[in-house]
């Protein structure tokens, strides 16, 4: 195991202190791994998202649009 040294904002510090009084982790620590677990959990999820969707678009072809018509599309989409 390698041992990090960070530095925090005394915010963030309280915030760390109230997870682990509160009971949820039983040190600083066992909070910090909790995060970045759940910051690769995270971006796993994303990439496979990212996948997904670039699975569905080439799956989807070429369209018949021209860029204008997309762009058109697009903002009427969103409310523009």
């Amino acid at each position: 195991m390698i041992r990090h040294t960070i530095s925090i904002p005394d915010p963030m510090s309280q915030y760390i202190s109230h997870q682990v009084s509160s009971g949820q982790y039983g040190n600083v620590s066992e909070y910090i791994r909790d995060l970045i677990r759940k910051d690769q959990e995270q971006k796993k999820l994303a990439m496979a998202e990212l996948r997904s969707m670039l699975d569905e678009a080439e799956e989807g072809g070429i369209s018949d649009l021209s860029m204008n018509d997309i762009r058109l599309r697009a903002r009427k989409r969103v409310g523009l």
